[in-house]
């Protein structure tokens, strides 16, 4: 039985959204009749890059920046959820409620913070929505990096920061199961529409390697209806490295306006 990296590590919290990725990942192996290699131990750049890899999901800026003909897409999931669907999302831009500014333009010289500088949803789709506004290539008196989705929510409950970008799926899966996580926050504005987190695998399989995998997701999505409800996740869709290609459009509208860093 051969052994491969099978890890869904980009929506990991809270826990019931865990177990079900768990659950998909034990019955797409089942299916295929392989077993999982451990990747403790191992970078998020690493298990993308790794040639151990079956399967995994990474954020589409990465994928158009630094893993461009390095891995193969095997789809994008199609999520139903608010603010994701038919294989989209977004970033909400949220502030605290209390926060008495009412438009993006209102919060220039504030506080931001970003979840990685690499992140399509934490970073480039907020720098897209943000270059319009900006003056003379800034908009934030300050910019942090929190290191996720969930520790730039922190941030802004504890007044650390005033406005962030956040996953649409990220959003959604916390005020179903952490509603704690989202409380005491408003939604400003919504980024721009970008295809969702696509799955890898390692460049070297083929066409049809890559179209088995995703038949055997979807199989195991449909004996697993309780994980679809849990995840949101309906189905993964064929995705080609065309779709993302959006993603560098809104890099490139960012930098034509002078706007290349989000700062």
């Amino acid at each position: 039985m051969s052994r491969y990296h099978t890890e869904l590590l980009m929506y990991v919290a809270p826990e019931p959204i865990r177990a079900a990725n768990e659950r998909w990942i034990a019955r797409i192996l089942e299916q295929l009749g392989h077993a999982r290699l451990s990747a403790d131990g191992l970078s998020l750049p690493e298990l993308w890059l790794s040639p151990d890899l079956l399967l995994t999901q990474t954020c589409g800026y990465p994928l158009m920046t630094q893993l461009r003909g390095k891995v193969r897409i095997v789809g994008r999931p199609r999520y139903e959820l608010p603010d994701a669907s038919a294989g989209n999302h977004c970033s909400l831009i949220l502030c605290r409620a209390d926060d008495p500014r009412k438009t993006l333009a209102d919060f220039r010289n504030s506080r931001g913070v970003i979840n990685s500088e690499d992140s399509n949803s934490g970073m480039n789709l907020l720098r897209q929505r943000l270059a319009p506004l900006q003056q003379n290539g800034q908009f934030f008196a300050s910019v942090s990096l929190s290191g996720g989705h969930r520790e730039s929510l922190r941030w802004l409950r504890e007044n650390l920061a005033d406005l962030a970008a956040i996953d649409s799926v990220t959003y959604a899966c916390l005020a179903q199961y952490a509603p704690e996580e989202v409380s005491g926050l408003r939604q400003v504005a919504r980024s721009a529409f970008s295809p969702t987190l696509p799955f890898i695998t390692v460049a070297r399989a083929t066409d049809e390697q890559g179209e088995r995998l995703r038949r055997v997701m979807n199989q195991s999505l449909r004996e697993l209806p309780d994980v679809v409800q849990t995840l949101g996740l309906v189905e993964v869709l064929p995705a080609t490295e065309s779709d993302y290609r959006v993603i560098l459009d809104y890099q490139h509208e960012a930098e034509d306006l002078g706007y290349g860093r989000l700062r």
